[in-house]
């Protein structure tokens, strides 16, 4: 026997229903300081700086980051720097 319930809510709904805590007034003041820091960059050198101070892992993390995007490119180049078919 097979039963399926469709809800129709909205996310905030759901996290009610849940019992979850409304985050967003955590989720506006983040992305205004991110907003506020971003104002005055000026530099490549100093928007790497602001990352990394705002990554998880601090600048562990943004070295892990860049890593992977180096294997994901080197993937998709051959050896002689031409895309693979």
């Amino acid at each position: 026997m097979k039963v399926t319930v469709d809800v129709d809510c909205t996310p905030a709904e759901a996290r009610a229903f849940l019992g979850l805590p409304d985050v967003s007034p955590i989720h506006d003041k983040y992305i205004k300081t991110m907003l506020d820091s971003m104002d005055g960059i000026g530099s490549v050198e100093q928007m790497e700086t602001l990352f990394k101070s705002f990554s998880p892992m601090g600048d562990a993390g943004v070295r892990l980051f860049k890593q992977m995007m180096d294997i994901g490119l080197s993937g998709m180049a051959g050896k002689n720097g031409d895309k693979k078919d």
